[in-house]
């Protein structure tokens, strides 16, 4: 019985089914965690979202910033080119219904003590563990009550910083932006939401260089994915990039939580 991590799978059902055959999994004994970004660019993002639903009662994820794309596609009625076969699939209204029910942030914790928190770009600095989860749990509340009318107001880069008294829309657009769109903050919590490879001489660094309780705690660790560049590496031993490119043509990555091993193949 074995809990699994999988990075950006991005449609990439081919390799995805490849990493199970390696890891020899289970859908009866073990379980599977995805950090957001189950479709898009690659090629079978449907394939992807079916198995995610056939085995439902064993795997899980996190919502990515394509998969909070697609929602707010089917929220607003609209067309992609890129995921077409996903909008005009006949189960679409499955798909919606599985995805507006997961979180931004996971807390998964093994026997061994340890504590496990996933998320698909991050965790800023200016927040603590336990207001990430706070912001999540708002997050959900607001989808649970009403997705459709949440996601056709989300998509926006602003407010690029996080701030108590944002209200409303704002207020969820930033958190949903910080946990699924985050790579490069300044000391202040501004987001800088184009920009993909860090510049030394620039203010804003990469979000898990700076000091917070989440560094100082080894009993727990962060698992992310969204950055596909870092190719995994962050020098640092609790927080993990596992988004390794596999659309890019890099490799999918999976570690096992258990014992902290990572399985990965090569993109096709």
């Amino acid at each position: 019985m074995s809990k699994y991590v999988i990075g950006d799978v991005q449609g990439c059902y081919d390799e995805l089914t490849l990493l199970l055959q390696k890891i020899e999994f289970n859908p009866v004994n073990d379980s599977l965690y995805f950090l957001g970004d189950l479709i898009n660019r690659g090629p079978k993002s449907l394939e992807v979202l079916n198995f995610c639903l056939q085995h439902r009662e064993s795997v899980t994820t996190i919502l990515g910033n394509h998969d909070i794309y697609l929602l707010y596609l089917i929220s607003n009625r609209k067309q992609n080119y890129d995921l077409q076969d996903v909008l005009n699939a006949p189960n679409l209204d499955a798909i919606y219904q599985w995805l507006i029910t997961k979180p931004l942030l996971l807390k998964v914790s093994c026997d061994q003590g340890k504590n496990f928190y996933l998320t698909h770009a991050g965790v800023p600095h200016i927040w603590s563990l336990e207001d990430a989860m706070h912001y999540n749990a708002e997050f959900m509340m607001a989808a649970t009550h009403d997705a459709e009318k949440m996601f056709r107001n989300m998509w926006g880069d602003l407010p690029s910083k996080w701030n108590p008294k944002l209200k409303g829309y704002s207020r969820l657009r930033t958190i949903i932006n910080y946990f699924t769109r985050m790579r490069l903050v300044d000391d202040e919590g501004n987001m800088d939401l184009k920009t993909k490879t860090f510049n030394p001489e620039s203010s804003y660094k990469p979000w898990f260089t700076f000091n917070s309780q989440i560094l100082q705690n080894s009993d727990t660790k962060i698992l992310f994915g969204h950055w596909a560049a870092l190719k995994g590496a962050t020098n640092l031993q609790n927080i993990i990039g596992l988004d390794t490119g596999c659309v890019w043509g890099g490799t999918l990555s999976a570690m096992r939580l258990e014992d902290h091993k990572i399985f990965q193949v090569e993109s096709l």
